[in-house]
């Protein structure tokens, strides 16, 4: 079948679904302008204004403990390795107090499929970190370590998530997804769960109206056809979810990070991820997710710049300041931002910032953050 650019773009306008040979297409043939301007506009359907949205959050892990084995990841321990930790209650307590004085109220934790940590652990966890700080988010997890859990329980992925909500599991990341292709994750993570085991914790979240979000991993060893087949089948998973679940809330792509993973040293893929590429993937979320409202930009592994240029091109959410990161950071991901930062280079991007919540609701800022935005423009005017 033959395709042309122009008509594949104002399809994609009438929020119509793109096959994956049609994104294809406009993926390796339509001009960046062309792919920006289309997702711009379908930003401003889904989220009209010039706002960009924003969160404080701190990224913890609960163990380096992992029996994946992922390729890409630097982060991991084996079990029983010298440098292998379980987080105590006392270094949460730090972390979350800390997280609190920066203005976060929500702790993103995740960690690795430690062979002995099963649903009583996390279920325990949840419950203390709930009774200690009854304000704070959990948005903890992801599909992978559902799967994993569930396979030590012989349990089913409903019953695992259904009890995690009710011990404090307030939303549900979309980590581990890297490109939801069996090739591709026998090749770089044949540990963790198939792409489709990966969908399956999603449809099960949704039904318990856990929100979710999802992610992709890109620029190693998948091809651009297993690119479009990964948005096809997230966009499946969002169509199926009952109408008073959110299901996915965002989708968050970034670039494979390379530095000292194995991936790498086996000479199998290199990051070559260029600013041009990673903005064509982000109009390509938007084209190919129209029933997914929120776009995010990865700034975390692409830098200020072409984060800002993201969000003329479909992204309308800059992510989190990112108190604590480390699994990407391993691989090289070297950026930060305070919140003073990330705001400005929001505004310099030509957009108004909004601190926001997981749910994406808009939240005040916090009142040392907003003295701090008082103190900058009392200078600014002296």
């Amino acid at each position: 079948m033959s395709y042309n650019t122009r008509d594949l773009l104002q399809k994609a306008l009438r929020l119509e679904f793109l096959t994956a040979e049609e994104g294809l297409f406009l993926f390796e043939n339509a001009a960046t302008a062309e792919l920006m301007y289309v997702g711009n506009a379908l930003r401003q359907h889904h989220v009209p204004g010039n706002v960009v949205t924003w969160i404080i959050d701190r990224n913890s892990n609960t163990t380096n403990v992992c029996i994946a084995n992922c390729k890409f990841c630097n982060f991991y321990r084996r079990p029983g390795h010298e440098e292998s930790y379980i987080t105590t209650i006392d270094e949460y307590k730090q972390k979350i107090e800390e997280m609190f004085e920066l203005g976060g109220e929500q702790l993103l934790l995740q960690g690795g499929h430690h062979p002995d940590l099963g649903l009583d652990f996390y279920c325990n966890l949840f419950r203390e970190l709930k009774s200690l700080y009854p304000n704070l988010k959990l948005h903890a997890l992801g599909p992978p370590e559902i799967a994993h859990i569930t396979k030590l329980e012989k349990s089913t992925h409903t019953e695992v998530l259904k009890a995690l909500k009710e011990a404090g599991l307030d939303s549900l990341p979309g980590a581990g997804a890297e490109i939801l292709n069996d090739r591709v994750r026998r090749l770089i993570s044949k540990g963790k769960c198939g792409g489709e085991e990966w969908l399956d914790v999603m449809r099960a979240a949704h039904q318990l109206d856990i929100t979710t979000s999802a992610t992709m991993m890109f620029g190693h060893i998948e091809t651009n056809m297993e690119r479009m087949e990964h948005f096809v089948a997230l966009r499946q998973v969002q169509s199926e979810k009952p109408p008073h679940a959110k299901g996915f809330l965002a989708f968050i792509p970034w670039p494979f990070m390379d530095e000292d993973t194995i991936l790498r040293k086996l000479k199998r893929a290199r990051n070559q991820c260029t600013g041009d590429e990673y903005i064509r993937m982000i109009a390509m979320s938007r084209i190919m997710l129209p029933n997914i409202i929120n776009i995010q930009a990865s700034w975390l592994t692409v830098g200020k710049k072409v984060g800002q240029l993201s969000l003329h091109a479909g992204a309308n959410d800059f992510g989190s300041i990112m108190i604590e990161e480390n699994v990407v950071s391993a691989a090289g991901a070297a950026f930060r931002f305070t919140s003073d930062g990330i705001q400005r280079a929001i505004r310099e991007a030509g957009f108004i910032p909004q601190l926001r919540n997981q749910q994406y609701e808009f939240r005040e800022l916090p009142a040392n953050i907003r003295q701090q935005e008082l103190n900058r423009e009392k200078m600014m005017v002296d």
